[in-house]
């Protein structure tokens, strides 16, 4: 299953936060809980407060994503045909002493999918792309005492990219680029129970550059072009995956009944550009593209309610503004603000083992946008639609 995944934009960017079932149902809220070894990702401080010694989570999600393009100038309209998306992760924990808690995660933070028809009217921006990060997070929490923890993981990351575009040379004409790097970053987190029905969180994951060197470039265009711009090139490129600082609170109302509220602050000002440089035919293919993105913060809320020793409901949802600029917004990466709302209920199966089970719908609100350097403007609108399954075995 790990092999196979994919990944699909659904938010602001190409960050995807599906990194446990239990958070998706609570509007991905989990920097102020303490679910288990999906800590690992929301906040290592979090970790070493887990009810249990070991901790075991796996789960993946499907998403179906669409982009619908309409001109402003005429009546035609464009229509992505993304495949199913199945970001996933894998994470386990295990206390090595009370106050020791040692946990490796696998999750895939960000991601982006998106196929256009290859004659469609953004053809010379984007035909066909896929972003992907795999992480890898060995992670150590320390309770201090037995309301406060802290916790921090190493980041390992490897980072694939597949682009396509077509090139005004001929009808037949396009241009792709695949690529590769392996880099590092941190995630760290504190976590307190203030009270016996209040808890805090805070964490922080690490800005990252993905840098692909040597990539592979390959370029379809009429012969008689091939003395200009060579058919096999070698390019490199940046791009960041941008840090996050989170903060949230979580309370206990009744015995039964839990709310939380979270903020994101996500640093995407850090992604300014896109540039390619190639290592023949330099000076008439290098190019730069703008991007100018601005940070975001995104306000989340979730609500819990357990039923009884074996079923527990959740729904959450959140707003997530879009961090593209209005002057350079590119169908590469369709982001708009968006709405989301999420359920999810949680089946104690059979004594240990619990299964989760989550819808997450998100809509972006219908906007005019345009990408000045190529002048090409039009109406795009964004939905999703990403049911999810988890199963958890702690004891």
């Amino acid at each position: 299953m790990l092999i196979g995944m994919s990944m699909s934009l659904f938010a602001g960017g190409y960050q995807v936060r599906l990194q446990g079932q239990k958070q998706t149902g609570m509007g991905l809220i989990g920097t102020s809980t303490s679910f288990g070894a999906s800590s690992i990702f929301y906040n290592p401080g979090a970790l070493s407060m887990m009810k249990t010694d070991y901790s075991f989570e796996l789960g993946a999600n499907f998403v179906n994503s669409n982009v619908i393009y309409q001109s402003t100038t005429s009546s035609y309209t464009a229509e992505t045909d993304n495949p199913l998306s199945t970001p996933a992760y894998l994470y386990g924990a295990a206390k090595l002493t009370d106050k020791l808690t040692l946990g490796v995660g696998f999750y895939t933070p960000y991601g982006s999918s998106s196929k256009w028809d290859k004659d469609w009217a953004g053809k010379n921006l984007i035909q066909e792309i896929t972003l992907q990060a795999f992480y890898i997070q060995p992670t150590l929490s320390y309770k201090i005492n037995d309301k406060f923890g802290i916790g921090a993981g190493l980041v390992l990351v490897q980072g694939n990219v597949d682009l396509q575009k077509a090139l005004p040379y001929s009808e037949q004409s396009y241009t792709r680029l695949k690529g590769s790097d392996f880099s590092a970053g941190f995630n760290i987190g504190a976590y307190y129970q203030a009270t016996q029905k209040l808890n805090i969180g805070i964490a922080y994951r690490s800005h990252i550059t993905m840098k692909v060197d040597g990539g592979t470039a390959i370029f379809r265009i009429p012969e008689s072009l091939e003395s200009v711009v060579a058919p096999n090139n070698k390019f490199s490129a940046e791009l960041p995956l941008p840090a996050n600082l989170d903060f949230g609170i979580s309370y206990q109302i009744t015995e039964k009944f839990m709310a939380a509220l979270e903020v994101n602050y996500v640093f995407w000002g850090t992604y300014k550009e896109l540039s390619f440089t190639f290592e023949k035919n330099g000076d008439v293919l290098d190019n730069t593209n703008p991007r100018e993105y601005s940070n975001s913060l995104i306000p989340r809320l979730g609500l819990e309610y357990q039923l009884n020793s074996m079923f527990t409901f959740r729904t959450g949802g959140y707003y997530d503004p879009s961090p593209t600029n209005e002057k350079y917004f590119t169908p590469e990466t369709v982001s708009l603000d968006t709405w989301a709302y999420t359920f999810g209920i949680s089946i104690m199966a059979y004594k240990n083992l619990g299964i989760d089970l989550t819808y997450l719908g998100t809509h972006g609100k219908e906007s005019v946008k345009m990408y000045e350097p190529d002048n090409f403007e039009g109406r795009y609108k964004t939905t999703a639609s990403i049911f999810g399954i988890g199963i958890n075995y702690n004891f």
